[in-house]
């Protein structure tokens, strides 16, 4: 992910906010899909959630087969993305696999999810205005480890962080809670 899908996110941002863009049709699976192919993932590697302030609660934006399938309570202890609002803090984890997580959403079936389980995964909080509005998790599925490719490495994690701002941006304006 280059400093350029963080620019190009950073100015239709903007475009949004002035209104300049108000032809213009914004959709969190195409964002989703630029993420996906600037850090080499398939589309359902990708997953966008957001925070549900009323119920407390995150809530799937991306892949959209887990959209309507079940919230992630921000009190949770077993997941990842929960911990990352409640620390907005990213994390970086080369062997999920092995740590203990939920795992409810790995086992959805649906066509356009790949089914196999989350082996690498990378977690970083959305942020808007200072403050935590969702999470971004960038992962490598695969049925083994060995099979699920490289390491995210430091780099991969700042490429993800250099978006986190502007993607927040974006998420306000498409969705209200």
């Amino acid at each position: 992910m280059s400093k350029s899908l963080a620019a190009e996110f950073e100015l239709l941002a903007n475009s949004l906010k002035s209104g300049d863009a108000a032809n213009h049709q914004l959709s969190i699976p195409v964002l989703a899909e630029r993420i996906a192919k600037n850090l080499h993932v398939k589309s359902d590697e990708v997953a966008i959630l957001a925070i549900s302030e009323r119920w407390r609660h995150l809530y799937f934006l991306v892949p959209e087969a887990l959209r309507n399938v079940g919230q992630i309570p921000l009190s949770s202890t077993s997941a990842l993305a929960a911990r990352t609002v409640r620390e907005s803090r990213p994390d970086i984890a080369n062997n999920f696999s092995t740590v203990r997580h939920a795992s409810v959403f790995e086992g959805i079936k649906a066509e356009s999810l790949t089914a196999s389980a989350i082996q690498k995964i990378i977690s970083a909080p959305i942020l808007a205005d200072g403050k935590v509005i969702g999470v971004i998790q960038i992962s490598r599925k695969a049925p083994t480890v060995a099979e699920a490719g490289p390491d995210f490495t430091s780099d991969d994690l700042g490429k993800l962080l250099a978006i986190c701002k502007p993607l927040g941006k974006l998420i306000q304006h498409v969705e209200k809670d």
